[in-house]
Order: structure tokens, then sequence, then C-alpha cells
């Protein structure tokens, strides 16, 4: 949610004119961005995360949920008032899109330069799932082009993404260091959940957060 509001609202742009004299007199439209209300959401993958992303965005006053996967999912989607539709229509439709499938065969790629060419000229994308998720080449294209406004990425292939690739060179895409999980309590949950598991698989138990392959 945060790369979401730092993406759309052009944060890192904004502090860097700060720093380098841009800020002069007010102007009116000097460093818009787009924001929530009223806006259409496109949610990829709407489970544990993507619905957290939703619940957290709700309050913005956003105006529709739209959500696409494996297949509907009607009680999680109910909270907010979420439509399952196709890959195609959510990028058509979408305001915002964001990314929190798992990496799979299927989804491998599926942001691609026709998924981009659908999207609105004014649409924002972000992924915080897998890079691989994402055709990177395709992306740099839209955002070099004008295709889509502007992008967000926390994840890229390969990580850490190379210093001298493209897509650093472009003011509308902001990169994060794959710091999704980077606040010190959910650090200190994710090594308790480890070590739980370690030791129920030490001592012969079922563990308590078995990941099923």
């Amino acid at each position: 949610v945060s790369l979401l509001l730092s993406v759309c609202r052009r944060l890192p742009e904004a502090a860097e004119q700060v720093k380098s004299g841009g800020w002069t007199t007010w102007k009116p439209l000097w460093m818009c961005g787009y924001g929530l209300s009223d806006s259409t959401v496109g949610i990829i993958g709407l489970g544990r995360i993507g619905q957290a992303v939703a619940r957290r965005l709700k309050p913005f006053g956003v105006r529709k949920f739209l959500y696409t996967g494996s297949g509907p999912k009607p009680e999680s989607a109910a909270e907010f008032g979420a439509e399952f539709v196709p890959l195609t229509r959510l990028a058509e439709e979408s305001d915002f899109v964001v990314v929190t499938c798992a990496l799979t065969p299927a989804t491998q790629g599926m942001c691609n330069k026709d998924f981009c060419s659908r999207m609105k000229k004014t649409s924002v994308f972000i992924n915080t799932s897998r890079g691989a998720v994402v055709n990177q080449e395709d992306l740099y294209d839209a955002l070099a082009n004008g295709q889509i406004a502007a992008a967000g990425l926390d994840v890229t292939t390969p990580e850490p993404l190379p210093t001298d690739h493209p897509l650093l060179s472009l003011k509308n895409c902001v990169i994060l260091p794959h710091i999704g999980s980077a606040t010190y309590a959910t650090r200190s949950t994710m090594a308790v959940l480890a070590a739980n598991n370690l030791l129920a698989g030490l001592q012969g138990e079922p563990m308590p957060h078995e990941l099923k392959l």
C-alpha cells in the first residue's frame, strides 16, 4: 500500500525536486498524481495478501474492486464487494493494478505487452508478488512510451536488479529492494514461525505452519 501511494502521488520524484532546487513557486498542476478516491482497483490474486491490500485501500474511497485468479472467491470477495473478472477486463477497467498472486507456470510472464496495451494511459501498476510474473521489457516499453502512467515494483528479475537496468532510468517507475515484510515486528514473527516449524519437525510432530508442496 505504501508503494502504491508513493507511486501514484509521485513522492520519490517530489522529494528529489526539493533536494535539486526544482521546488520554486506554486504551479497548479506541478507534481500532480492520481488519487484512490472513486477509483477502480484490480487485484491479481485475491489470497491472504490480496485481501489485506484491499482491506487497507477501501477506506481511501475506492469505488470498485475487481479481481482475477484461478477461480472466484465469493466469500473473500464479499467483504469488499469485489467482482471476479477475466484478466483482460481487469487490465482494461482498473485505475490501479496490484499483483499479489503466486508465481506459477500459469502466472509467469502474464503481465506482458498485451496486458499493458489494454491498460489505461492513466493506470498505475504495482507488483509485490514475484518479479517473473511481469515481462520487464514489455513493462519498460509501456512506461517509456506513455502506455501506462507509472509502476511500482518491490520484486524484480533478477534480484538485486542491475544498476544499469533500463527500468531504473525511468522517473515513473519506483523500484524497492523487496522490502514488503521489512518491519522489525514482521521479521520477528517470521523467525518465530520458522523456529516453531523446525522444533516440531525435529520432534516428529506436525509443523504448525507447514507448506504443502
